[in-house]
């Protein structure tokens, strides 16, 4: 987060945003560029110049040079002066190498090699730096969660104040549809809380008096009265912008072997060369001429040009690779992370489950022949916005039942916490929990087994009855996602064999996921904070470990992890920005291509090492007996530049030999 001007906090002033742009996010058809974009924009239309002037001017060589020299000005004077920096204060560093490869590459006159080296490395650098610009998008968007406003009860008055101006003790009255400003307990009324944000569960939760409720959820249906308990400063959800800032402030990068190899090449290569122009003449009275051009061709081919593309090559290939694909990976650093994963956390829903509710049973009560109990439900719940509602309004339009059309249906009324009811045809109708009918007299001992058996399964259970017998008993789950199980199979195979399950909703529901799923180990009821420790404890267990989830309450698990992995499409803003991985489309059978791919891409890095060390070595030991020419060496350090860039952009074809079809994006 070196790019943000500092954490922002709920209840903090924000700068504004121009009218129409949501703060955290850039205005729709505008495209913002950092400054290693734009440098690597500028030094790729100057190298293509080049290459058009020598084409089409071959004639006046000079045209071509002049353009060549401008990519390498504008591609790498950052790089340079970086480098002279950190020569001043004793250090040889990754842009040290990189400036000596180009400046080499110019000194031999090989201009457009230096200007592809610089072009190569600032398409390296704009990747990283995407990830860093977004860093305080992802804040931004957290922090909206929050209301800006509450509405509390001093006195016997209501009156709308700042959220922060909320003490501890206060009463604070929560409208339908509006956001919860603070945490706290209900202390009056009963209503639907779609508290996704923050705990991730799947439905929204029944909340009624000594319930707690969180700020950032969402109240549905009823009234509710709520007493704070935390000021503004300190609610789940600033904890959660806090865990991530925390976490993202305390993940160090990657440390390439190529940097930390610079710290001895480069002045080895240098020492070398100087010794074999200097030691012959000066010690053994060999001629000059001789030696000096034997050190010049020794420093031409020790320059590192082949070693210093062999890894940014690689990575920008196998990103542009992925990108094909669905897989959006913001920066080498983490694609490299993705190919040494050794377990994967996942949040359930909406990552392993579709993230929204469906009717799994219809079980009817009565066989007296009168309405289907899919048509009644559908009629009375069109009326309700409840989630659960939602589901059972989908299935009875998508029933295939000639006897469905949507009933008349009068005199509708909700019934917060615990269901509606409505006239249908003649007769009142009630669907909801087993206490509404509880509460109407209605003996649900025949639907009391059932019940329990749909519970046990992590379902949850409506009746639908009149005020003096059950008709049928509805079932309404998050079904698990069709290839989840396929997912983890191959997952395995690539070497990832070990899956956990971290969810915010409860036991039950986790353990029919996970079984389900075929993962063996979940926890389940955690807060964010709480998939963080889940998290943190599996990186000491494992080492590298990648969180995959989708929800506000899954980013700071997503930014402690070893590897963020965010689903794309149905994923919300703060996932999106806070993880280093996007499946995009929602397609876990991506997640074994990422896996695969990383590994392929590693194994390639380490090939064009090595083979860009073999060059430098046998060139080291044709100096000896005179074999290395200036012509030779130049043509070795060329070679070996052309040969690390094409094994590199084979990752960009790359298809894993998995059994789960990865799709390119349309």
């Amino acid at each position: 987060m070196s790019r943000a001007e500092g954490p922002l906090r709920p209840g903090t002033a924000t700068e504004a945003a121009p009218e129409g742009v949501v703060a955290g996010r850039r205005p729709a058809g505008r495209v913002v560029l950092n400054g290693e974009a734009r440098r690597m924009l500028v030094s790729g239309g100057l190298l293509a110049g080049g290459w058009l002037a020598g084409l089409l001017a071959p004639a006046v060589p000079g045209a071509a040079v002049a353009f060549y020299a401008l990519a390498i000005a504008a591609g790498g004077y950052p790089t340079a002066r970086k480098g002279l920096r950190a020569l001043r204060r004793g250090r040889i560093t990754f842009n040290v190498l990189m400036t000596v490869a180009v400046a080499g590459a110019a000194l031999i006159g090989e201009w457009r090699e230096g200007a592809v080296v610089a072009f190569l490395y600032n398409a390296s650098e704009a990747l990283e730096a995407h990830a860093m610009d977004r860093a305080r998008g992802a804040l931004r968007a957290l922090v909206d969660l929050a209301p800006k406003l509450a509405r509390v009860r001093r006195d016997g008055r209501e009156e709308t104040i700042p959220a922060e101006a909320v003490v501890p003790g206060d009463l604070v009255i929560v409208r339908p549809g509006e956001r919860i400003a603070v945490d706290g307990r209900v202390v009056g009324g009963a209503s639907a809380v779609n508290q996704a944000p923050i705990t991730g569960e799947s439905v929204p939760v029944e909340k009624g008096p000594g319930d707690e409720v969180f700020a950032g959820s969402l109240n549905e249906e009823g009234v509710l009265e709520v007493e704070a308990t935390r000021p503004c400063t300190d609610t789940t959800l600033a904890r959660i912008i806090h865990l991530v800032e925390d976490a993202q402030s305390r993940r160090a990068p990657v440390q390439r072997f190529v940097d930390a190899f610079a710290r001895w090449y480069t002045p080895a290569i240098v020492a070398l060369a100087a010794g074999v122009a200097l030691a012959p003449p000066l010690f053994l009275g060999q001629p000059w001429d001789r030696w000096l051009y034997e050190g010049l061709a020794l420093l031409v081919v020790g320059c590192p040009c082949a070693l210093v593309v062999s890894t940014p090559v690689a990575l920008v290939s196998a990103i542009g690779g992925a990108a094909r694909h669905g897989v959006l990976i913001k920066g080498g650093m983490h694609l490299e992370t993705a190919g040494r994963l050794r377990a994967v956390a996942f949040d359930k829903t909406g990552t392993l489950t579709e993230g929204r509710p469906a009717v799994t049973d219809v079980i009817r009560l009565t066989d007296d022949g009168g309405a289907c109990p899919l048509c009644l439900a559908g009629g009375l719940e069109r009326f309700s916005e409840h989630p659960l509602a939602r589901a059972i309004v989908a299935a009875a339009e998508a029933a295939e039942h000639e006897c469905y059309s949507p009933p008349d249906v009068a005199d509708f009324r909700a019934i917060p916490g615990k269901g509606a009811g409505a006239v249908i045809d003649g007769r009142r109708y009630y669907i909801g929990n087993p206490r509404l009918f509880a509460e109407l007299g209605v003996d649900t001992g025949q639907a009391a087994e059932i019940v329990d058996r749909l519970q046990a399964e992590g379902k949850t259970a409506m009746l639908l009855g009149t005020e003096r017998e059950l008709v049928a008993v509805f079932a309404v789950a998050d079904a698990l996602r069709p290839d989840g199980v396929a997912v983890l199979r191959e997952l395995a195979r690539a070497g990832v064999a070990h899956a956990v399950m971290l969810t915010g909703d409860n036991a039950r529901t986790a353990e029919s996921v996970a079984r389900q799923a075929g993962i063996a180990e979940f926890r389940a009821e955690l807060l964010p904070e709480d998939k963080v420790a889940a998290v943190r404890e599996l990186r000491e267990r494992y080492g590298t470990v990648a969180m995959v989830g989708d929800g506000v309450n899954d980013a700071p698990a997503l930014a402690a992890a070893s590897l963020g992995i965010a689903m794309g499409r149905g994923g919300t803003d703060v996932a999106l920005e806070t993880a280093d991985v996007v499946l995009m489309g929602d397609d876990l059978s991506r997640l074994p291509y990422l896996v695969r791919l990383a590994r392929a891409a590693l194994g390639v890095i380490r090939q064009n090492i090595a083979f860009s060390l073999l060059i430098k070595l046998v060139a080291v030991a044709a100096v000896v007996p005179g074999w290395l020419t200036l012509w030779l060496a130049i043509l070795a350090d060329m070679g070996a530049t052309v040969l690390v860039t094409l094994n590199a952009a084979r990752l960009l074809l790359y298809r894993p030999p998995t059994g789960l079809p990865v799709h390119s994006r349309r």
